[in-house]
């Protein structure tokens, strides 16, 4: 647990990408210093899993470790109690489950909206998603958080599609009309989001370039912020 007194760590943790994952890891390490910018009495580190030996390198006992990922799946819920072992640790909410998330969403998707001039027309939104073949959570993750975007946005018609399940994200694009959106729902940007996900939205003759990966929408920072805050606070308390 952490010390009274002490200055709070956390490490912001995702995934990155195996196969080149310096960039992952420099854009985890922006996102951390602008949380650190709005927690100026923590410490904020970051390290993707995809970096070897970096993750174990930034955890200290005692840290919130942060899981800037959509679901509590396979890597929150195997392998990353593997990588911490047993050092105490707080662990805080993923950031796809923060019941704050879809009001940022909402938010950002409206501006949008206001953007392209259909504010107060029906339009659809695609939540391309990952979705997985290991078991159910990150689709649930997905179908949940459709949900209760749902009300935020009385104007859009909201379908999901997942790039390693059905209904895949072409198939779900065969039905968009004219005014559409997609809106990866991804923590970071990687070979899915910059790859599958233009090339699906194509194969479905979509032409328009899906928006910013969820993790990079206005407001991230701020809301990984509280909910370190909450956790450490959460511990406080116990």
């Amino acid at each position: 647990m952490i010390m009274p007194n002490a200055r709070p760590i956390a490490l912001i943790t995702a995934h990155g990408q195996p196969s080149a994952p310096k960039s992952p890891e420099a854009a985890l390490a922006r996102l951390a210093a602008r949380v650190q910018d709005l927690l100026p009495d923590w410490q904020i580190r970051s390290a993707t899993l995809s970096t070897p030996g970096r993750f174990e390198s930034e955890l200290t006992p005692g840290t919130v470790i942060y899981p800037f990922f959509m679901a509590r799946g396979w890597f929150v819920g195997k392998v990353l109690p593997s990588r911490i072992g047993d050092i105490p640790h707080q662990m805080a909410c993923p950031f796809g489950l923060d019941p704050a998330l879809p009001a940022l969403v909402a938010s950002a998707l409206d501006h949008e909206v206001a953007q392209r001039g259909w504010t107060g027309q029906t339009y659809d939104l695609l939540l391309a998603a990952h979705g997985s073949a290991r078991g159910p959570k990150a689709a649930e993750a997905a179908e949940v958080f459709a949900k209760v975007l749902r009300p935020l946005l009385p104007c859009a018609r909201i379908t999901l599609g997942f790039v390693e399940q059905d209904p895949t994200i072409e198939a779900a694009a065969r039905i968009l009309t004219d005014r559409a959106l997609c809106l990866p729902f991804f923590a970071q940007a990687g070979d899915h989001s910059r790859t599958d996900v233009p090339q699906s939205l194509i194969a479905a003759g979509i032409h328009d370039t899906p928006l910013n990966v969820t993790g990079a929408l206005p407001g991230t920072a701020a809301l990984i912020a509280r909910a370190l805050q909450a956790c450490a606070g959460a511990a406080g308390t116990r």
